[in-house]
């Protein structure tokens, strides 16, 4: 596909009217210039330029192919501004799969926000608890919490957000408050799916708990409710449990303690991503640590 570069070539120097003009223009050695477009006629099978130590003007044939050329060299010029346009204001359709209790509390109001920076952009979003097949679903990008687990995917990492300890006031009147990691063993330990060890973190020591729990289930949503109905212990990020806190339903316990950070990428099954897909994870890496 060389001889397309090869047109536009063509079309400049005609326009310039001379192969030194037209290399000055462009940025290429005079003596390139003219042997691509001797390569170019070569190629075509007819002379498109007469030459002289002067000046250069067009055959017959290169006047046919002139025009077709610069028709052709301006479509792809426009093309390229209207693709740039795209980029600074991006528009069309945003499929993102969400987990749901995160999306609530911390993906929504960065989608206002989002949403009133690029007006163009119309969003249809799935929030579900379960991992959508980016490959035979028509997702433009996923949010996941935790390590990407197919490397055919490309992991775009969004934020480290921290995880810390909650039951509510009348659990631990009732079940007493644990002063240590080891306490943990002796609790209601509420945790996603069949989930047996938690692993805690003060700064300079690492405590590994078994866990025990009478409910095994997916959904932060009713691990939290749970809590807050006096059924046991969370660990959980911040933000998730933010109006049980204010309102006294759960209080956060072990204070010098916390959980794994929880990390949050983009998923995406390309790295070739539309300027829609591009800025929107881009406003979330930008955005997501500072709620």
């Amino acid at each position: 596909m060389e001889f397309l570069n090869d047109m536009a070539l063509f079309v400049e120097v005609v326009k310039a009217r001379s192969f030194r003009g037209a290399a000055d223009i462009i940025g290429m050695p005079n003596s390139t210039l003219s042997r691509r477009i001797s390569a170019l006629e070569k190629t075509i099978g007819l002379r498109l330029l007469h030459r002289t130590t002067r000046r250069i003007t067009l055959t017959e044939a290169g006047q046919i192919y002139f025009e077709r050329c610069k028709r052709i060299v301006d479509e792809a010029k426009l093309a390229h501004e209207q693709l740039g346009e795209m980029l600074a204001q991006p528009s069309g359709v945003l499929r993102a799969s969400l987990p749901v209790d995160f999306a609530v509390s911390y993906i929504t109001p960065l989608i206002v926000e989002f949403a009133r920076l690029y007006p163009g952009i119309v969003f249809d979003l799935d929030l579900t608890s379960r991992r959508a097949d980016l490959v035979s679903e028509p997702f433009d990008v996923a949010i996941r919490i935790g390590e990407p687990e197919n490397s055919q995917l490309i992991a775009r990492p969004l934020a480290v957000l921290p995880v810390y300890f909650y039951a509510s006031p009348r659990y631990l009147e009732r079940s007493g408050e644990p002063a240590e990691p080891a306490d943990l063993a002796h609790h209601e330990c509420l945790g996603l799916m069949k989930t047996g060890t938690w692993i805690l973190h003060d700064g300079e020591h690492t405590a590994k708990i078994s866990i025990s729990s009478r409910f095994t289930l997916n959904s932060v949503g009713m691990i939290c409710r749970l809590a807050t109905l006096d059924m046991g212990i969370i660990m959980m990020m911040e933000k998730i449990v933010a109006d049980d806190l204010a309102s006294g339903r759960l209080r956060r316990i072990l204070p010098n303690w916390h959980g794994t950070p929880a990390s949050v990428y983009a998923v995406t099954e390309t790295r070739l991503l539309p300027a829609k897909t591009q800025h929107f994870i881009k406003f979330l890496q930008e955005h997501l640590n500072k709620i």
